[in-house]
Formats: C-alpha cells, sequence, structure tokens
C-alpha cells in the first residue's frame, strides 16, 4: 500500500479536525499532571517516567524543536519501506528465478503482514514500554531486517537456500519494525505538544503527511534506478537497491535518538483495543452461558458485558461495532489496489519503456501513485467537491467511497485491456504434442523445405528471409523422429533430426564445401524477462571469431556455423561492438536491441574495416509503450482519494474520541486482508493473466454493490448524542441478574 494514504490520509485529517490526534489510545486519559480525565478505576502507570517538560521552540514559534527530528525520521523510514518494496517482485523473480505467481504471492505475503503488525506495536506501546522505547526498540529491529535484507542479496554468498533464508528473515523483521512503529510514530509527534497549541498541532500533521509521501515518491523513482541502472557482481544491483534503503533507515534511527532530550515522553496507559476485545470476548461467552428461556433477553448482544464492564465501554465499542460492520467489504479495493507493486510491476515489465529523453525502468511507474495523490488531493478538495455541492448534489462518504471503488474496478479493466494487448507480441502457448520451428535459409539461393507429415513452408524459403512468425510442429508423442528434405538447386537432401514436445527450434540451413547443410537449433520458449533483449549468434566464416558486445559482454562462436549461447542484454544501441578474427579486429554494428525481443545474429563476412552481419527477430520486441499503463494508475490513485481519505474521515466521525485507535487498527486490518486475498488467489487458481485482472474488476463491483446497500441502510449519527442516549439506558437490575453465570471483577 502507497504511503499516500494508507498512514497520510489519517494523518491529512488534522488539518480538517484538530482532535483528531486523539486517535492515539486512551486519548480521555492526556492530563499527566491532574489525572483529571482518566477512566475512574485505572491503576497510575507504573514505572518511573520523567516530568514532563517544555520542549524549546522551534524558530521562536510554538512549534517544539522535537518535531523536527520525528519529521526527518519519517521522511527516511517511509523512503527505506517504499524503495525497499519497489523492487522486490522483480527481486524475487531476477533473483530467485521465482515464478509469477510465487512471487506475487510472497509480495502480498509481506505486504500483508505489515499491516498486522501495527496491533503489536500498539499494544507494547500502550500496555508496556510507552511510544518512545517501542519506536526505538523496533527500529533497531526494522534496521536488522534491512541489513539481513541486503546481505541476501549478495549473489556471492552462499548458494540460493541461503539468499531466500537471509531475505523472508530480513522481510519478517522488516514488517516487525514498520508495522509496529506505524501507531506509534504520528501519536509520539502529537504528543510533543502542548495542550493549547491545538492548530500548531494540526499542521504538524500536515507537514508529517507530506514526509511521507515525499520518501515514498523519492524512494520508488531512485531505487529502481539503482537497481537496473547500476550493475554489481555482473547482473542488476539488487544487494545496493536494499542496502541504500538500509542507510535510510539507519539515519532514521539516528535522527531519532539523537532528539531523546528534547522529547515529552509519555507513560504507557493501557490499550484500548485490548479492552475492547476483551469487552466482546466477555459478552459473547457470557451470552453462550446463560442460553436459558428464563433468563430475559436484552437489547443489545454488547449488554452481556455489563456485568464486567461498565456503560460507557459497552455504549461505546457499540458505536465502533456499528463502523467495524462496514469495514467488511473493504478488503477487496486494497486486493486491488497494492497490486501495483506486484501484477502491474510485472506488467510494465513486458512493455515498452522508450519515453524518448528518458527509459524507464519498470518498477519505477510506481512513482505515479505517490505524485497522483499530492496532485488530487487539493483538485478533489477545493475543485471537485465544491463543484459537486454546488450541484445540489448529496455527495456522502458512502457515495465517495463506493466510487473510489468503482473507479479502482476500471483501472483494472483497463489493465486488463492492455494486458490483451500485450500478449498479441507474446510466443504462442505449447501443449503437449506441439513444438514450433523456423527456417533460416543462410544459402544463397532459396530453398524448398518439406517436413514428415506436416504441412508447412509450401514456398520456398528466400536467402537471409526474416520468418514471419513461427510454424506448428503436430507431434505422435513427447518426441519423433522427422526427415527433412531440403531441395536447392535441383538437388534434394535428406536429414533426420529428433523433436522434443514444448519445444521451440530453427533450422537453419547453410553451404558447406560446396554442398547443402542444415542444423537444428533450439530457440527460446517466451520472451526474456524484465524488457531485456536476448541475442545470439551465428558464425558464417571460416574461422572462429570472437565478439565483444560492451565492456561486460564476450562471446566466442566457432567457425562454420558455431552457434553461441542467448546474451540477455539492457535495451540499447549496440554500435561499437568488436569482433576479433585471425585477420583482425573489426566494428561489429547490432543495431537497436529492443524491449523484450530475442534476435539471431549471423556473422557473414568481414568487408574493410567492420564486419558484416544479419539480424532476425525471432521473437517480436514490446510493441506496447508503457504510457497506457497512465490511465490505469490515473483511476486507482483517484479512487484512492475518495475512497481512503473518506473512509477514515466517515469513521472517525462515527465513532467516540476514546475508540480512534481501534478504528485505526480495524482499517489497517483491512489492508492486511485485502494483501491475503491476493496472496489466496495467486496460489490457488492460477489463471491468464488477463482473465484475473477481470476476476479481480468482477469481484470489486459485486463487493461495491454489496458495501453500497450495507451504506443505504447505515443511519449516520452524532457519537456524543448517542452516548448520552447509552448513559440515559437503564441496564438490568440485579434482580433479573439472579440466575446469570456472573464473574465477581473490579469496576
Amino acid at each position: 500500500m502507497p504511503a499516500a494514504i494508507s498512514e497520510g490520509c489519517s494523518y491529512l485529517l488534522f488539518s480538517v479536525h484538530p482532535v483528531v490526534w486523539l486517535i492515539s489510545p486512551h486519548p480521555w486519559k492526556r492530563c499527566l499532571v491532574c489525572d483529571a480525565n482518566t477512566i475512574p478505576g485505572d491503576d497510575p502507570p507504573k514505572g518511573d517516567f520523567p516530568v514532563q517538560k517544555k520542549s524549546p521552540k522551534l524558530c521562536g514559534s510554538n512549534y517544539p524543536l522535537s518535531i523536527a527530528f520525528i519529521v526527518v525520521n519519517e521522511f527516511c523510514e517511509r523512503f527505506s519501506y517504499y524503495g525497499m518494496r519497489a523492487v522486490l517482485t522483480l527481486y524475487f523473480i531476477s533473483f530467485f528465478h521465482w515464478d509469477e505467481n510465487l512471487s506475487t504471492a510472497v509480495y502480498h505475503a509481506f505486504s500483508a503482514l505489515c499491516y498486522f503488525t501495527p496491533v503489536i506495536g500498539a499494544i507494547m506501546a500502550d500496555s508496556w514500554l510507552g511510544k518512545y522505547k517501542t519506536i526505538i526498540y523496533l527500529s533497531i529491529v526494522y534496521v536488522v531486517g534491512h541489513l539481513i535484507k541486503s546481505v541476501g542479496a549478495i549473489p556471492s554468498l552462499g548458494n540460493q537456500a541461503v539468499h531466500v533464508v537471509l531475505s523472508m528473515v530480513g522481510l519478517f523483521l522488516i514488517a516487525l519494525g514498520t508495522g509496529g512503529i506505524k501507531p506509534c510514530v504520528s501519536a509520539f509527534g502529537g504528543d510533543q505538544f502542548e495542550e493549547e497549541h491545538t492548530s500548531e498541532r494540526s499542521k504538524f500533521f500536515s507537514v508529517f503527511y507530506l514526509s511521507i509521501n515525499a520518501g515514498s515518491l523519492i524512494s520508488t523513482f531512485v531505487t529502481p534506478v539503482l537497481r537496473g541502472d547500476v550493475k554489481c557482481f555482473g547482473e542488476d544491483c539488487y544487494a545496493l537497491a536494499f542496502g541504500v534503503p538500509a542507510a535510510l533507515m539507519v539515519l532514521a534511527l539516528v535522527v531519532f535518538i539523537a532528539g531523546s532530550g528534547l522529547y515529552r515522553k509519555m507513560p504507557p496507559q493501557g490499550n484500548v483495543l485490548l479492552e475492547v476485545c476483551k469487552c466482546i470476548g466477555f459478552a459473547i461467552k457470557n451470552r453462550l452461558k446463560n442460553r436459558s428461556h428464563h433468563i430475559p433477553k436484552r437489547d443489545h448482544w454488547l449488554d452481556w458485558a455489563s456485568e464486567k464492564y461498565s456503560k460507557q465501554l459497552i455504549g461505546e465499542v457499540k458505536m465502533v461495532t456499528r463502523v467495524l460492520f462496514l469495514f467488511i467489504p473493504l478488503p477487496m479495493f486494497w486486493a486491488l489496489f497494492d497490486q501495483q507493486g506486484s501484477r502491474w510491476t510485472l506488467q510494465a515489465t513486458k512493455m515498452n519503456a522508450d519515453f524518448g529523453i528518458y527509459v524507464l525502468q519498470p518498477d519505477q511507474m510506481q512513482f505515479l501513485n505517490p505524485l497522483l495523490i499530492l496532485v488530487f488531493i487539493p483538485i478533489f478538495d477545493l475543485g471537485l467537491y465544491p463543484l459537486i455541492s454546488m450541484c445540489k448534489f448529496n455527495f456522502t462518504p458512502i457515495k465517495k467511497m463506493a466510487t473510489g471503488m468503482i473507479l479502482a474496478g476500471m483501472a483494472f479493466g483497463l489493465a486488463a485491456i492492455v494486458e490483451v494487448k500485450i500478449n498479441e507480441t507474446d510466443m504462442p502457448q505449447l501443449v503437449p504434442k506441439e513444438s514450433l520451428i523456423q527456417v533460416l535459409n543462410l544459402a544463397k539461393n532459396p530453398v524448398q523445405v518439406t517436413i514428415q507429415d506436416q504441412d508447412l513452408f509450401q514456398q520456398p524459403v528466400e536467402a537471409f528471409q526474416n520468418p514471419a512468425e513461427y510454424s506448428n510442429l503436430i507431434l505422435n508423442g513427447e518426441q519423433q523422429n522427422l526427415h527433412f528434405i531440403l531441395q536447392h538447386q535441383g538437388s534434394s537432401l535428406t536429414f533426420n533430426y529428433t523433436v522434443k514436445e514444448k519445444s521451440v527450434y530453427s533450422l537453419i540451413v547453410f553451404e558447406a564445401e560446396g554442398s547443402l547443410s542444415s542444423r537444428l537449433i533450439t530457440d527460446l520458449k517466451a520472451k526474456p524477462e524484465n524488457g531485456l533483449a536476448a541475442v545470439r549468434f551465428i558464425n558464417g566464416l571460416s574461422q572462429d571469431v570472437n565478439l565483444t558486445i560492451d565492456s561486460k559482454q564476450f562471446v566466442a562462436v566457432q567457425k562454420n556455423y558455431g552457434v553461441s549461447e542467448y546474451l540477455l542484454l539492457e535495451r540499447d544501441k549496440y554500435n561499437n561492438g568488436k569482433c576479433i578474427t585471425e585477420m583482425g579486429e573489426f566494428t561489429l554494428d547490432l543495431g537497436l536491441l529492443d524491449f523484450g525481443a530475442s534476435y539471431t545474429v549471423v556473422v557473414t563476412n568481414v568487408s574493410g574495416d567492420a564486419v558484416k552481419t544479419w539480424k532476425s527477430e525471432d521473437i517480436k520486441a514490446n510493441s506496447v509503450h508503457m504510457a497506457w499503463q497512465l490511465p490505469q494508475y490515473l483511476l486507482i490513485s483517484a479512487g484512492e482519494v475518495m475512497f481512503s481519505i473518506t473512509g477514515l474521515a466517515f469513521s472517525y466521525s462515527q465513532s467516540p474520541a476514546s475508540m480512534k485507535s481501534v478504528l485505526q487498527a480495524g482499517w489497517l486490518l483491512t489492508v492486511a486482508v485485502g494483501n491475503t486475498l491476493v496472496l489466496v488467489v495467486a496460489q490457488a487458481a492460477p489463471m491468464a493473466q488477463w482473465a484475473e485482472f477481470v476476476l479481480f474488476t468482477v469481484l470489486l463491483f459485486a463487493v461495491c454493490i454489496i458495501f453500497s446497500i450495507m451504506g443505504y441502510f447505515y443511519v449516520s449519527v452524532d457519537p456524543e448524542d448517542l452516548q448520552e442516549k447509552e448513559e440515559k439506558t437503564e441496564t438490568p437490575s440485579r434482580g433479573n441478574m439472579i440466575s446469570l453465570v456472573t464473574q465477581k471483577t473490579k469496576l
């Protein structure tokens, strides 16, 4: 989930609702001096905590100097997290050589874990360590995870099993660290302000939100450059791409510790989320124990917790459960949204990324989301929403969220269309008892090729004719020995070759020592990964050649039509290669090797100071431009603004001040569940990528309808009015509870 909204949207609300800082747990216990607003019966904080002092001010303003350290810490941490995550899917595919489904599943398992662990961090901060120590300890875990992840990306360190273990351990620690500090840092920033500086506090959260998006925006653009444009150990430099975010996280920790003497550190005050869970659990347990018909019914199932919990807490839990019920359909939105870093990135690897003045890395497209969020928020708040209001249309929060779902569904519909167009340049899917073949005629005259039991190549193959496409070979088993008859200038020659199913071949025909000869060679079955170009060489000279493609790629090819292995190269123009023969050194000009294409280059002869070559494009280059992803990014980013910001504002307005942290936890859990849904689909129902996009589109539209119906019957309330009503409602008297199974507890 991008930085734009998941953490940021709740902070953005501070500019509208200055009291949203109460989202930190137990907001009703903010007075640490007189303890006037604490819950009756709460025990005083345990442990030794310094007397709160006023922090030095920033440049003579009412802003505490300590917030500068917190904002810089958040920028570095978000740079660290999103920079690492931007290249994660391609790391699994290119470094581990996992397939797309497994890579997607692990990516979303990690993302889900990052949104489950905030609950752990909140409990640690509010019930045990306090926010400051929780941030410090979990940041250390965070740093260790980054370092292990970076070391695991060094190719020379052990085998693949070692790399996988180190990477998974690193990702687990990163998830624990980033999720654990997520609910603490923003609330800790709010703690730095005195109670009378509410306007400064609200502006701080806006700056805090901008630091999140700035970290995300810069890192998702820079880290893919470090991965793709910098080479180390002879390949993409994932160690550097993970190492720089690790360094930023170290810097984040150092900056945060540097401000230690300036912070106002609140003691742990108990976790309201834990209390809510206990209250709900007790109500369910008590109801199950008292199922007799003789026991009077109660107005609400949560009233069965009244033997142990106060009216106020039960009433507040009722308010929260009404909103949490509306959260049930929301994970499906996040299931689509978070695929920007997995499926959409993989889609970008199969597209043309040349924008003329700059060639984008496929994982760089993710930077569009935080950029568009920063653009859309003022447009929506200052332009679109006021315009809709002027048109007298009641654009309620539920309608805004449903519209956001529709926009996200439309984005995936466009992604499906783009995927279909991309597949037009893919190699055909091979099935049992089928193979593909093409003929490369390197002789001087046309050749008629006839294959046993096959009705192919009706016309003669011209000399150096570039095949339009592969032809299908139908076999009678897993493999078959076929007779190839070549007719050339009145003579006929027969060659026998064994052909295996699900394979791709090129039959090269050439003249050797005055007679016609041939060779059957194996081709690539699919496009090169990650937008690379594949090239192999056939040496038509009567002497061995050594080819230098660039400063790092060398290949030796034997004489008399020897064939090299494929080389994988970055998309580029290769005009300054070298060909070394017994006669000397010559210039090798390969021209443009394009995204996702596969080439066969034949060295034909030497002329002047250069070698002459003939290039055949065996697999077509990526023809769909990456710019076609822009509409889907526009739609899903607009959907995020309407869905996420509105959803948190709505849930905030519908819950009591004491339950903001519970709803924040519930919101984060919808993100975790959404990522889990993607994991399940990727592993349980493998299908064509365009079909999977369509499936998610249909599912989100269906969920949108369900959510709209739920929202239609939802009655908006003012938490203060509902709380007053709950306080006036009389609970059953003790006389009516005589037969209940009760538990004697201290209120």
